[in-house]
């Protein structure tokens, strides 16, 4: 069967690289790997020294806690129009750009004493991120060849699951013992850095041309796209419910104390999921992604289970952490596939929905939480997986690549 390269965006070759050689360009892709790494420690890092900044900005943790959703919001609301506005850029450029933006966000973040004023800052880092996630996997792809697509996505995408297990911990540490503005002055430096790696290490690539660019909302009406895209809806909006009020759920059940452990079996699991998606996803994607839904709705249907003990919740915890640590890699490389020459553009509205679910997981929540209680959220997460697990199930190889509409053969 013919496979199609997608991600080429003219005709333009691309420059000699250790991509035209065989094994991965690791040191380009470890920078792409740490840009994720920053997009997502911003994004979640106000969740760990929350009760510091609201105190510091005069403010109460609820009004504090919006920072995490505007900088979501800024992700949402920019990352189509700005991905059209700059398919012509060099993708150095944009990516070297879109870092500067992180380096500039947080060291205002960490000089404010103002709440709008962070509160602007937080936005711009949202859009600063909005930029870099619709660029990150296409980049990635762009940089191997087509056979080591996948492996290449999942490398980039270990950034995630690192920042979730080890990143926010770490940043919460710090921001106790060192003061919030610390951690956040840190994160400004490591942009920097990460901003001279990227100069040195990551090869660059041209843009789209105009005349072969898609309309961004076009990509829509390709096939395989919106089943992609309506996974990712669930999928993320089913996770976020569980994880924002895990420690709320955990309460619950008198396991309050146990928060930091529970998410440090979750965040192991998932570093695993990662790693084994990268070996297998370029032969076996499909059944991956079924599997990554089906293994986080079997621990949404334990922590459901009314006499929860510690272990029935960590063995939860480690399912939920294997289906969905490689979560990210399978849906961005499922769009990808399915966008072909279309494929930024369908990254810009995964980007897009991704954050409006995590956003929107927040809101969600809460209401469960006011009519039903804490014992709702696993319940909603299995309803809202079950169409997931139906659309991965049913899916038809797309036209000309030989990979199903929701991300493998």
């Amino acid at each position: 069967m013919t496979t199609r390269t997608t991600g080429t965006h003219d005709n333009e070759p691309a420059p000699p690289t250790d991509a035209d050689r065989p094994g991965l360009p690791r040191a380009a892709l470890l920078a792409l790997a740490t840009a994720v790494f920053i997009t997502s420690l911003t994004e979640t890092l106000p969740a760990g020294v929350l009760p510091a900044m609201s105190a510091d900005l005069g403010v109460g943790e609820s009004a504090m806690g919006q920072s995490v959703t505007i900088y979501a919001a800024g992700t949402a609301l920019t990352a189509i129009p700005l991905s059209a506005a700059t398919a012509g850029w060099r993708r150095k450029r944009l990516l070297l750009t879109a870092m500067a933006g992180f380096a500039v966000a947080n060291t205002v973040t960490t000089v404010s004493a103002n709440y709008p004023l962070t509160m602007a800052a937080r936005f711009v880092a949202g859009v600063a991120a909005g930029v870099a996630w619709a660029l990150l996997a296409g980049y990635a792809r762009r940089l191997v060849p087509v056979p080591l697509q996948g492996r290449a996505v999942a490398v980039v995408m270990t950034g995630i699951p690192v920042a979730l297990s080890l990143g926010v911990p770490a940043g919460t540490f710090l921001g106790e013992t060192l003061g919030w503005r610390v951690t956040f002055s840190l994160m400004t430096v490591l942009a920097v850095v990460l901003i001279g790696w990227i100069a040195a290490a990551v090869p660059d690539l041209p843009g789209r041309r105009e005349e072969v660019r898609v309309p961004m909302l076009g990509a829509l009406r390709i096939p395989g796209v919106p089943s992609v895209l309506f996974v990712t809806l669930v999928f993320v909006l089913a996770h976020t419910i569980l994880y924002t009020y895990i420690a709320t759920f955990l309460d619950r059940l008198g396991m309050g104390g146990s928060t930091d452990l529970v998410l440090l079996v979750f965040g192991a699991a998932s570093l695993v999921s990662i790693w084994f998606v990268g070996a297998h996803i370029d032969r076996r994607m499909r059944v991956l992604t079924l599997a990554s839904v089906l293994l986080v709705a079997a621990a949404a249907g334990l922590l459901a289970v009314p006499a929860g003990s510690a272990l029935l919740v960590c063995t939860a915890a480690a399912l939920w952490g294997l289906g969905w640590g490689g979560a990210p890699t399978l849906l961005q490389t499922g769009v990808a596939d399915a966008g072909g020459d279309s494929a930024d553009a369908a990254q810009a509205m995964l980007v897009t929905l991704w954050n409006a679910a995590m956003a929107g997981g927040g809101l969600v929540g809460g209401v469960l939480l006011d009519r039903f209680g804490a014992g709702a959220f696993p319940w909603s997460a299995v309803v809202l997986l079950a169409p997931g697990v139906v659309v991965v199930a049913l899916a038809v190889p797309c036209r000309g690549c030989g990979r199903s509409l929701a991300g493998g053969r």
